[in-house]
């Protein structure tokens, strides 16, 4: 076999045992649905458990970049903390060590008797065949991805086998057995190790390939102990890959794998060459097989991380130093403050945890204030890094429903009087209104953003309609939301006459932009941008009508407000209609000088 060929075998081999790796731990996440998602963020409160939850984890999907990729996407929502996250990585590195030893299956030979049957080559032929049979004939899903989990290990054996095969006429060529002892210089060992795994992006290959190279009689323990520390290096590499464009936690969750390998290369290299350079070792010439690199690979890892694991709170300190927060990261933990209100043992006091939940949801009120009035600010001056801001509190606010919501469902279990369980269903309602105000704040500068990148522009007129439009939607959500957080019934009864007055401006301003259109002055683009916006205005409008009838059902259905009674009526149809023109009025310079603004003067499509 000449070295092309060689290569090409390899390189083959190399395919199919990353396929069969894929093909199997995508079948056992299948299997198991989003257990293993809910686990890793669920049964994570001691450091302890993280580890042990990362290694059964990353030993079932057999990948430790994988597990690390979950946990940065878990950090980076807030479903997860730092330390939580440490821990679980901690354990993937332990985890994906499980791999080599499953790969020891591959070197089982024999001619006879019991060998022959638990020869690799049997149990590959054995598994495929059940696999394959579970694949085409299962009936049901999960059958199908047990088929596929068989597939998948009976493919990784046979791109082993494949591996072994392409460098076994290695063992009698004395180029490579001179060239393989030039790594057994530790540097060397450690780079090797560490540009293969990072080419690979795979450590379990980079051990498969290292098992494979074993079988030549050329390995000996001088040059595996420092490759497979390379190659926890090198294994860092598509996690730090995958926080590109997290948070800083979430930067921070990918550091801890190779600052984690980095601590434990150091370590080792200190202690054992260190220890080597007075004892002189005699195994460190020994030749070492399959079997001995795995069990070097998980000795490696193990003592790693039991070594680190009294300084877990040390390493989160450090990530913190070497990824400080910025002035928004600071911000939005101040944001998060506001969840500490909702503790689970006021639950049994319902009266102290309603108290808790409005303080919490009236700073959810504020936070949907201020998004809606960055995303209007966007229309007159757009700004990538507000635009993500908006997004970013987005998510807050979604965050805030959420807990909110799971803190009052757990509320409204408890006994509770007549009074507080209209204050718990007052209290969902309004949270589902900010949280869909939100929305639309999201979608408005979601909008400014495609104008931007079209590089779309408006006529004078146009924006002088949207102006207009803006402060009156300024004022609608700031009043709407003064309204509850103050329990201020005065200013929520005007609500439902101002979202009138926004309706009747949209409509008036979507017929004087068809005028433009037809008339050559906008184009098509532009319509649509100014249609999806006044679509949003109207529907904020509706929702902050929504928020006021919280006050208003309040004021007329709780007893303790009988001497209100009189003002938390209905309006008549006459000061219904005395509000709304004065609101029109406020906002007249939307109308043609020789067409005073009203809903009757103008033509609607």
């Amino acid at each position: 076999m000449n070295i092309f060929s060689m290569i090409l075998s390899l390189l083959c081999g190399v395919a199919l045992f990353l396929y069969g790796m894929q093909l199997m731990g995508d079948g056992l996440k299948s299997v198991a649905g989003n257990k293993l998602e809910t686990l890793l963020y669920k049964l994570t409160n001691t450091p302890v458990k993280g580890i042990l939850l990362g290694t059964i984890v990353t030993s079932v999907i057999q990948s430790s970049s994988a597990t690390s990729v979950m946990v940065i996407g878990f950090v980076n929502s807030g479903m997860m903390q730092l330390r939580q996250a440490i821990a679980i990585v901690f354990g993937a590195n332990i985890g994906t060590s499980v791999t080599g030893w499953i790969l020891c299956l591959s070197y089982i030979d024999g001619s006879n008797g019991i060998a022959k049957i638990l020869s690799s080559s049997t149990i590959a032929a054995v598994v495929a065949i059940a696999g394959i049979l579970l694949r085409m004939l299962g009936k049901r899903t999960v059958h199908k991805n047990i088929g596929n989990i068989m597939m998948g290990f009976a493919i990784l054996m046979v791109g082993m086998q494949q591996m072994s095969g392409a460098v076994s006429p290695l063992r009698d060529s004395p180029l490579f057995i001179n060239a393989i002892t030039m790594f057994s210089n530790p540097i060397l060992g450690i780079l090797l190790g560490t540009v293969m795994t990072a080419i690979l992006q795979s450590a379990s290959a980079s051990v498969g390939i290292l098992q494979a190279l074993s079988v030549t009689g050329t390995i000996n323990f001088g040059i595996a102990f420092p490759m497979l520390l390379g190659i926890g290096i090198g294994s860092s590499v598509p996690v730090l890959i995958s926080a590109i464009g997290a948070n800083r936690n979430g930067q921070r969750t990918s550091l801890v794998y190779l600052v984690q390998h980095i601590f434990t290369l150091l370590i080792w290299t200190i202690c054992f060459y260190g220890l080597n350079a007075v004892l002189h070792f005699p195994f460190i010439n020994d030749t070492v097989n399959p079997v001995y690199i795995a069990a070097l690979n998980t000795a490696i890892r193990v003592v790693g991380a039991v070594l680190l694991f009294p300084f877990i709170g040390k390493m989160e300190e450090l990530l913190c130093k070497l990824i400080k927060d910025s002035p928004e990261d600071l911000e939005d933990q101040a944001d998060s403050a506001d969840f500490d209100l909702l503790e689970e043992r006021l639950l049994s006091t319902p009266a102290i945890a309603l108290s808790q939940s409005r303080r919490v949801i009236d700073g959810m009120s504020r936070k949907v204030r201020k998004n809606v009035g960055r995303a209007l600010n966007l229309i007159h001056e757009f700004s990538q890094k507000k635009y993500e801001k908006v997004q970013r509190k987005e998510d807050l606010i979604d965050k805030y429903e959420s807990r909110v919501g799971s803190y009052l469902m757990l509320l409204s279990k408890q006994e509770m009087n007549t009074k507080q369980t209209r204050q718990v269903t007052m209290s969902l309602r309004a949270i589902g209104d900010l949280e869909r105000i939100g929305d639309y704040a999201s979608n408005i500068a979601r909008i400014t953003n495609e104008i931007h990148e079209e590089n779309l522009s408006f006529s004078d007129e146009a924006m002088k309609d949207l102006n207009v439009m803006i402060e009156a939607e300024r004022e609608i959500v700031n009043s709407s939301i003064a309204s509850y957080q103050q329990n201020d019934l005065d200013t929520a009864m005007k609500m439902k006459p101002l979202a009138s007055a926004i309706t009747s401006l949209c409509e008036i301003v979507k017929t004087r932009h068809i005028g433009r259109l037809t008339r050559g002055e906008c184009g098509m683009q532009q319509g649509a941008a100014v249609e999806e916006l006044l679509n949003s205005f109207e529907r904020i409008a509706s929702h902050c009508v929504a928020i006021s009838g919280v006050v208003r059902r309040e004021y007329q259905e709780n007893p303790d407000y009988h001497v209100h009674s009189a003002k938390a009526r209905e309006l008549t149809e006459e000061e219904f209609n005395q509000i709304y023109q004065e609101f029109l009025t406020k906002y007249d310079v939307i109308s043609n000088k020789e067409r005073p603004l009203s809903v009757e003067a103008e033509t609607i499509a």
